[in-house]
């Protein structure tokens, strides 16, 4: 996911999940639009880079796969 700046891909994504869950200590679960957003943006980093690119904001590849996979859209 090539952006104009050095911020690495997925990283406004993590960051709105981190507010989300800081917002709502006692309720994670209201946080699940940003974890399933922050999944699909690491899973076409990773398409787009055929698996090889990488991210602090991202889990690794398998784990993405897994977690999309386990919670499929309603």
């Amino acid at each position: 996911m090539p952006r104009g700046n050095s911020e690495p891909p997925c990283q406004t994504e993590a960051c709105s999940l981190q507010s989300c869950l800081n917002k709502n200590i006692y309720s994670p679960e209201k946080c699940d639009r940003y974890v399933r957003s922050l999944y699909e943006c690491c899973q076409r980093m990773y398409d787009a880079t055929s698996g090889k690119g990488e991210s602090t904001a991202c889990p690794q590849a398998a784990i993405v796969q897994r977690w999309l996979k386990d919670h499929p859209r309603k």
